[in-house]
C-alpha cells in the first residue's frame, strides 16, 4: 500500500511555518539588538545565574542519587529559567540576531556587541552564582569536582567535535522555540535539548565554564584559570561553527532567498 503523499495544503502549511519562524526570529532579533547597555548587561548577568541554577540542581540530584541521567534531567531547570525568565545565553544568539541582520533590521556591529557583552556577563553571573552555592553547600564539592573534570580531560579533536555538536543543539533549540505554536511546545524543545546537553555531555562554552568555575571555587581543582581559558576558547569557537554554519546557514537556506528579500523589503511580498 502506497504511503500518503503530501498535499498542496501540507506544503503550504510547511512554508507558512518556516515563514512564521523566520518572522519571529527577525522581530525578536531586532529587539535584542536594540537594547541599551544597562539592559544588555543585566540580561547577560541574569542568564548566567539562571544557568547556574540548573548546574546547582544537577549537582544536588547527582549527589543524592549517584545518577548522571537524573542529574541531566534536573539540569533542565536552568534552561527553563532562561526561557520563562526571558534571559539568554551567548550561544542563543547565533540565529535570532543573525536573522535581524540578514533582514537589514540591525547592523553587524550591534550583533558583535550583543555577542561579546552577553558572553562576558553570562560568565560573570555564573561565576558569582557558583561561588555562592559552593560556599553554602560544601557537601556538593566532590560531585562538582567529578562533573567538571571531564572538560580539561578531552583531547583537542574531541573538544572541538563535541563543541560543534553543542552549538548545533543550542541553535536548533532556538529555531524550535521560534517555530513552536504553544508555550508547551517551547518548554518541550528547551527541556529536550538541555537534557541532551548535560547527559552526553556536549561541549558548551558557558555550561562548561560554569562547571569548571564551580570546581575551582572548591579550592581542590587540579587546574586553574589558564586551563579554563583554553577549554573555553575551544568550546566557544566550536559552538560558533556548529551554530552558525550547520544550523543558521542551512535554516536560512531552507527559508529561501525570496522570503528573505521580502523581509528586507518590509514583508509586503511575503504577506
Amino acid at each position: 500500500m502506497a504511503g500518503k503523499q503530501p498535499t498542496g495544503s501540507d506544503e503550504q502549511t510547511s512554508e507558512e511555518h518556516l515563514r512564521t519562524a523566520f518572522h519571529r526570529s527577525v522581530d525578536e532579533g531586532a529587539a535584542r539588538l536594540d537594547r541599551d547597555w544597562i539592559e544588555l548587561i543585566a540580561t547577560g548577568l541574569v542568564g548566567g545565574m539562571d544557568l547556574g541554577l540548573g548546574i546547582l540542581a544537577m549537582l544536588v540530584v547527582e549527589h543524592a542519587t549517584g545518577s548522571h541521567m537524573l542529574g541531566a534531567l534536573a539540569f533542565t531547570t536552568g534552561f527553563l529559567a532562561l526561557t520563562l525568565g526571558k534571559s539568554e545565553l551567548f550561544t542563543e544568539n547565533f540565529l535570532v540576531p543573525v536573522a535581524a541582520v540578514l533582514a537589514r533590521k540591525a547592523t553587524v556591529l550591534a550583533m558583535v556587541r550583543l555577542w561579546f557583552v552577553t558572553a562576558v556577563m553570562n560568565l560573570v553571573g555564573g561565576w558569582l552564582f557558583a561561588w555562592l552555592f559552593v560556599l553554602g553547600l560544601p557537601r556538593l564539592h566532590a560531585t562538582a569536582l567529578e562533573t567538571a573534570a571531564v572538560y580539561p580531560s578531552w583531547s583537542y579533536s574531541r573538544a572541538l567535535a563535541l563543541g560543534v555538536l553543542g552549538g548545533i543543539a543550542i541553535t536548533l533549540m532556538t529555531w524550535m522555540e521560534r517555530g513552536a505554536e504553544s508555550e508547551f511546545g517551547r518548554i518541550a524543545a528547551v527541556s529536550a535539548i538541555a537534557f541532551l546537553l548535560a547527559a552526553a555531555p556536549l561541549n558548551h562554552v558557558i555550561v562548561g565554564s560554569l562547571e569548571m568555575f564551580t570546581a575551582m571555587h572548591t579550592g581542590a581543582a587540579s587546574y586553574g584559570y589558564g586551563e579554563w581559558a583554553r577549554v573555553a576558547a575551544l568550546g566557544g569557537i566550536a559552538n560558533m561553527v556548529g551554530g552558525l554554519l550547520f544550523v543558521t546557514t542551512l535554516r536560512f537556506a531552507q527559508v529561501g532567498a525570496e522570503k528573505i528579500r521580502a523581509e528586507q523589503a518590509g514583508r509586503g511580498e511575503a504577506d
